[in-house]
């Protein structure tokens, strides 16, 4: 079963950003609003890629200095791990 990273930003606007940075670098990605479990404000977005592509998309971002946040797996019963603050 395939497992989902994902990986916060504080605003759409930073999220779309990351979007189009990661795909630009081949990884693709989706927008989501972030699960209110793991959101610490009311207008937290996430992008959502394959975990298998953490790593390079989380050095990918580093380099384009997009400041991220928490950053999640989901495992396969559906909860959700913290990887990275």
């Amino acid at each position: 079963m395939q497992r989902d990273c994902l990986i916060l930003f504080r605003s759409l606007t930073y999220a779309q950003r990351a979007e189009r940075v990661l795909e630009r670098a081949g990884i693709t990605a989706t927008i989501r609003k972030a699960p209110q479990s793991v959101s610490d404000r009311g207008c937290t977005y996430c992008v959502k890629i394959h975990a298998a592509r953490m790593e390079r998309a989380l050095a990918v971002l580093e380099q384009t200095r997009l400041q991220t946040g928490r950053v999640f797996v989901a495992e396969a019963d559906g909860t959700l791990q913290e990887v990275r603050r």
